[in-house]
């Protein structure tokens, strides 16, 4: 029996007073259950997508966006934060690639709203304070 295995057993003995081979099986098959939800696909999308937001400057551009509520031309974000037009250029394209903004072109002017997914997250970082 591998070591992993050997602990868990000891750790439903403690739960549960014993461990019949049973218990082992079944939790063990609940474990898998749950492993399987965790795809390789969906764990790198939701990494990526928290990796967009652990940049003060990314973070404070979808903020922005999502304490506004509405589409704002790039024009109207770069005074807002203290980096270059490339730097915030580049932070948006990286917030477009994890879904966290929409990006609309209207002539010259390029214009950017947070997305459900953006939204969503910041409000359960709110609700977590």
């Amino acid at each position: 029996m591998s070591e992993s295995v050997d602990r868990l057993r000891r750790y439903l003995e403690d739960e549960l007073g014993e461990c019949r081979n049973d218990d082992l099986q079944n939790r063990l098959q609940e474990l898998e259950d749950l492993e399987a939800l965790l795809s390789e696909e969906t764990v790198s999308e939701d990494v990526g997508t928290l990796a967009a937001l652990g940049n003060d400057t990314r973070y404070r551009l979808v903020r922005l966006l999502v304490e506004s509520g509405e589409e704002l031309c790039v024009c109207e974000i770069t005074p807002l934060v203290d980096v270059s037009d490339s730097a915030v250029s580049h932070a948006f394209a990286r917030l477009a690639e994890a879904g966290l903004v929409t990006k609309r072109k209207e002539g010259r002017w390029r214009k950017y709203r947070a997305t459900r997914r953006a939204n969503a997250l910041l409000t359960v970082l709110d609700g977590s304070r």
